[in-house]
């Protein structure tokens, strides 16, 4: 059975919330100066000539109570933080660090507000919607053979499913700049990151100067709700890779995570049932 770390939320102060944020950003940054990793620097457009994976996603949802102009502002978000990244070269042993490319998201470099998830509640902040970009990358990143060294799952399951097609919690939260998103290169080929808008997508991609050897499906099990003694619900579920060879052949299954979220709505209405897939 499941062990999960998400007790009963506890309210902070936010003068607790901003000191801790504070500390935490520091220390990143100390450890960004003081480590031996070889932190990726290096941004190509060319593309390499194999494609790894691809996946796109859509830029604009419509969510009951959400404001469309937060959804604009996050597409200019992207666009700005989309400059930093895309092409980016890992050579083997590079580590990709999703904050210490981009920076800290300012309105001086151009962010404007958008959507945000503070502690279970939307809001809106300088920067809103870079999470989107994180998940993407996390997501076909699962689809490769580069190694992911560090991410952090969603602490709160805010929306109920609404045509979903990736398991629940295959996605990676990240805030400037303790919530990161690392990618290491353990491989001896390169590979390079392209992030592009195309139409109403953003769009992601992994490609490499050698072809694949490998396939991967990604796919859930265990997914359930619980309820709790404090009246809350959280949902779980792990989540595991299937790798086969490019000819079909079974190799191996990889478990990646598990995932454990406070739910912000009640999943047993009728409505929000919408997360049971035919093959459930």
């Amino acid at each position: 059975m499941m062990q999960t770390d998400l007790q009963q939320p506890k309210k902070r102060s936010p003068l607790r919330i901003w000191s801790g944020t504070q500390v935490y950003t520091l220390k990143r940054r100390l450890e960004w100066m003081t480590d031996k990793r070889k932190y990726v620097s290096k941004q190509n457009a060319e593309p390499l000539p194999y494609l790894i994976h691809t996946h796109r996603t859509p830029l604009y949802r419509q969510l009951r109570d959400i404001d469309m102009d937060v959804q604009h502002n996050k597409v200019k978000n992207l666009k700005i933080a989309i400059a930093k990244l895309n092409g980016a070269i890992l050579t083997p042993n590079d580590v990709f660090s999703y904050w210490k490319m981009i920076g800290k998201p300012t309105k001086r470099k151009g962010y404007v507000d958008g959507m945000i998830l503070h502690y279970g509640k939307v809001t809106s902040g300088i920067g809103g919607g870079l999470c989107q970009l994180s998940n993407l990358i996390y997501w076909i990143t699962l689809h490769s053979p580069l190694t992911v060294t560090e991410r952090y799952r969603h602490s709160y399951d805010v929306f109920p499913d609404y045509r979903r097609d990736q398991p629940f919690g295959s996605g990676a939260t990240c805030s400037y700049n303790y919530l990161d998103l690392q990618i290491t290169n353990q491989t001896a080929q390169t590979y390079q990151l392209l992030l592009y808008i195309e139409g109403d997508h953003l769009v992601g991609e992994w490609r490499s100067n050698i072809p694949n050897k490998e396939q991967y499906r990604i796919y859930e099990e265990n997914h359930h709700f619980t309820r709790e003694w404090w009246g809350g619900t959280i949902r779980h579920n792990q989540i595991f890779r299937e790798v086969t060879s490019m000819n079909g052949t079974h190799l191996r299954n990889d478990f990646i995570t598990e995932n454990h979220a406070i739910t912000m709505y009640d999943p047993f209405l009728p409505e929000n049932t919408a997360y049971k897939k035919a093959d459930s």
